[in-house]
C-alpha cells in the first residue's frame, strides 16, 4: 500500500502532493513501481493534528481518486473516517476504507456496511489531537489484540463480511517506542484474530527516534520494519517508498518460499 497524502500537513509529505495533478503523477509513479494499493488521505492524523471539514477532505480526495480510476484499475484505499467521504470516495472508485477509528464514528460502521468494501480496522489510544501526551498500558499487545477483536465483531454485527476486514494496530497512534516496538516483535500474535493484518511504520517518529534522523532520512529504517513485519506474516505494509520496499519484500517472499530440507 503505497501513502498519498492530499494535505499542507501530514508528519512525512505535507504539501508535496497538494494538488490533484501532482498527488496523480505520485500515483502513476507508484503504479509504475508496482503498487498494489493506493491510500488517499485528505485528513492529517500526525500526533496533535485537528479536524478538517468535510467539505475540504472530498475537495482534496474526489477528484484525484476519480482522476485515478480513469486510467487505472488498481486498489483505490480512502483514508478517511467521515461517512459522508466514505460513500463519495466508493462512488468515485475506491475499493477500500481506511480506518484510523476503527469505524467508531457516528455511522461509519452502518455506512462501511453498506457500501460493502474491504474495511481496514484500526488501534488508537485517545484521538490524534492527545495520543501521544501520555500512552498507558498494562499489557499493549493483548490490549491492541483484544480491542481489534471486538472491532471485528462489531464490524461483522453491522453486517461486514468477515472476509472485507483487515486489522492494524496502529503504531504510533498512542503509543510510546517501546510500546511500539512490542508490537513490531509480536505481529505473528494477531494472526490469532484470523483477518489480514496491515501495518504502517514507514517514516514514522519510532524510527527516527532509534536512528537520530529528520523524517526525510528514515528510509532504511522503514524498509527494515517492512522486512521484519513481513517475515512476522504481515500481509499488506503502508509504505511512501514503494519501489525500495518491493524490492526488500521480495528477497523475504524468495526466503520464505523456500523448502527447508
Amino acid at each position: 500500500m503505497g501513502v498519498i497524502n492530499t494535505t499542507p500537513d501530514s508528519f512525512s509529505d505535507g504539501g508535496r502532493f497538494d494538488t490533484t495533478e501532482k498527488a496523480l503523477q505520485h500515483a502513476r509513479q507508484m503504479i509504475d513501481d508496482g503498487v498494489d494499493i493506493l491510500d488517499i488521505g485528505g485528513e492529517s492524523t500526525r500526533p496533535g493534528s485537528g479536524n478538517v471539514d468535510a467539505s475540504e477532505e472530498l475537495a482534496r480526495t474526489i477528484p484525484l481518486i476519480q482522476a485515478i480510476r480513469e486510467e487505472s484499475d488498481v486498489q483505490i484505499s480512502i483514508d478517511t473516517n467521515k461517512p459522508v467521504v466514505m460513500q463519495q470516495a466508493v462512488a468515485a472508485g475506491a475499493n477500500l476504507i481506511n480506518s484510523i477509528w476503527a469505524l467508531r464514528q457516528e455511522n461509519a460502521l452502518e455506512v462501511a456496511a453498506k457500501l460493502g468494501v474491504t474495511v481496514c480496522l484500526m488501534h488508537m489510544q485517545g484521538t490524534p489531537e492527545t495520543m501521544q501526551q501520555n500512552p498507558c498500558y498494562d499489557d499493549v499487545v493483548s490490549e491492541v489484540i483484544e480491542f481489534l477483536q471486538q472491532r471485528i465483531e462489531a464490524a461483522v454485527d453491522a453486517g461486514i463480511a468477515r472476509e472485507n476486514i483487515i486489522v492494524d494496530p496502529g503504531f504510533g497512534f498512542g503509543k510510546t517506542l517501546q510500546h511500539n516496538l512490542l508490537l513490531l516483535k509480536s505481529l505473528a500474535q494477531f494472526e490469532s484474530l484470523g483477518v489480514p493484518l496491515m501495518v504502517g511504520i514507514s517514516r514514522k517518529s519510532m524510527i527516527g527516534t532509534i536512528l537520530g534522523k529528520p523524517v526525510e532520512q528514515r528510509l532504511y529504517g522503514s524498509i527494515s520494519t517492512a522486512v521484519i513485519a513481513a517475515m512476522l506474516g504481515v500481509d499488506i505494509v503502508r509504505v511512501h517508498d514503494v519501489a525500495q520496499t518491493l524490492d526488500a519484500l521480495a528477497i523475504v517472499d524468495a526466503v520464505n518460499g523456500v523448502k527447508v530440507q
